[in-house]
């Protein structure tokens, strides 16, 4: 869609000596298309296990462990979902954020986290606003890195808590997902789909259990060449269209800060595009509404939408930290566990 997307992984002119593959941990998670079906599958279960289990318990799986949040950009939901989760499961962590490090005095992502590791760092949890961060952190450290949003790239643990959130609703909340576990659903992923890093990962992993993806938005902020995304994948400008035809609709915040140099009059695009409770009613009357946050009220979707009875985008919230328990355990086991999933 955007050659400023491309992975790191596919730009090294040349490889390491040994020519490993990405990831070289068998605990990171980089991207959606890294996990198995099997793979999915084991983090749904482990989500639902943990989340169960009893806290005193629970607290004991990575007793000690270091876990490092590398955090170049601001976030709420996911940093503090990944913090909670790491220390759910007894890890201790330490924030790292460029306006409280030496990454404010210019220090490069790869000493930064050749630092963590020299410091004791296991694991590191990045976000960065270049896309491609988590593949050069994970290849100069060979740490454990899970990516928490790489500039307009990936950001596959939103995808699995998404994930999670659809199967509770429409398939009274599966675990072991094959290509068929979503047969016959449509999912409308809508707006701001060219700048945004949760698309891309629910295109690289929704179509993979069968779902049908329709992308919706202006050519503005969704390029045509986004259809050749993959199989399952197709546009429908007409926002109602999609509407008709969805059991979820995920709604995308509209990224004002990545606007410069587009034409996109605001006014019309709420006129074409904001999911409002009437539209909702009556085209969509069953179909969940979901939303990565954070939610810009009156924008794309108003404040009756986020707050109703068809919104799961709370549940999603706390879906995050399920979902990020199961990650985080697998980053600092997968060794014991068995490899790689």
């Amino acid at each position: 869609m955007n050659p400023t997307t491309t992975p790191v992984r596919r730009q090294l002119s040349h490889p390491p000596v040994d020519a490993s593959p990405f990831p070289y941990n068998p605990g990171s998670l980089l991207s959606a298309g890294d996990l198995s079906l099997d793979g999915i599958s084991h983090i749904l279960a482990r989500a639902t296990a943990l989340e169960n289990q009893d806290p005193l318990v629970r607290n004991r799986i990575l007793a000690k462990r270091r876990v490092a949040l590398l955090f170049y950009e601001s976030s709420t939901r996911t940093r503090t979902s990944f913090e909670l989760a790491a220390k759910s499961l007894g890890a201790d962590t330490t924030l790292v954020s460029s306006l409280s490090s030496s990454i404010e005095k210019g220090e490069s992502l790869k000493d930064t986290g050749l630092t963590l590791r020299a410091l004791g760092a296991e694991a590191i949890i990045l976000r960065h606003n270049s896309s491609g961060a988590a593949w050069l952190l994970e290849s100069e450290t060979r740490l454990p890195v899970l990516n928490a949003g790489d500039g307009m790239h990936e950001h596959p643990t939103q995808a699995l808590l998404d994930l999670r959130t659809i199967l509770a609703h429409l398939k009274a909340g599966a675990e072991t997902v094959t290509p068929e576990t979503l047969a016959g659903v449509t999912v409308s992923i809508v707006g701001d789909i060219l700048h945004s890093r949760v698309a891309r990962s629910n295109m690289l992993l929704l179509p993979r259990l069968g779902a049908r993806v329709l992308l919706c938005g202006p050519k503005e902020l969704l390029p045509e060449l986004a259809a050749l995304a993959g199989p399952g994948i197709t546009i429908e400008r007409d926002f109602e269209a999609a509407l008709r035809q969805s059991q979820v609709i995920m709604m995308l915040r509209i990224q004002a800060e990545r606007l410069a140099g587009l034409q996109l009059d605001l006014e019309e695009y709420k006129a074409a595009y904001q999911l409002t409770g009437p539209r909702l009613g009556t085209l969509a009357p069953t179909a969940i509404v979901l939303h990565p946050g954070p939610i810009i009220r009156g924008l794309e979707l108003t404040a009756g939408v986020a707050d109703g009875p068809q919104s799961a985008i709370l549940e999603q919230v706390k879906n995050g930290v399920a979902i990020r328990m199961a990650v985080v355990e697998r980053a600092l086991l997968a060794d014991k566990q068995g490899g790689r999933a």
